[in-house]
């Protein structure tokens, strides 16, 4: 039995050592809005009532979130103007 999408979201909040405020902070570095019941539905126990699956986009922006909170946003990418070519 492989991990899922909730169980992925668990383990890299303990990792980075988390809290839920940082978790909004993170996704709306992605403008992406969540709030904090939401996740909470996340990390309950499955059998929990108020358990609520994880879907791929809302793991997908977090992850995204999280590499601009690591890292930084992207630099800006310059065009590179190249010499004219010479023709013999």
């Amino acid at each position: 039995m492989g991990l899922n999408n909730n169980d992925i979201f668990k383990k890299l909040r303990v990792a980075h050592k988390l809290r839920d405020d940082d978790i909004v902070k993170i996704c709306a570095l992605v403008d992406f809005e969540i709030t904090k019941s939401e996740l909470g539905a996340f990390f309950r126990n499955e059998t929990h009532e108020k358990y609520k699956e994880c879907g791929d986009q809302i793991l997908r922006n977090f992850l995204n979130g999280l590499i601009i909170h690591l890292r930084g946003p992207m630099p800006k990418k310059v065009p590179e103007t190249s010499p004219p070519k010479k023709y013999k």
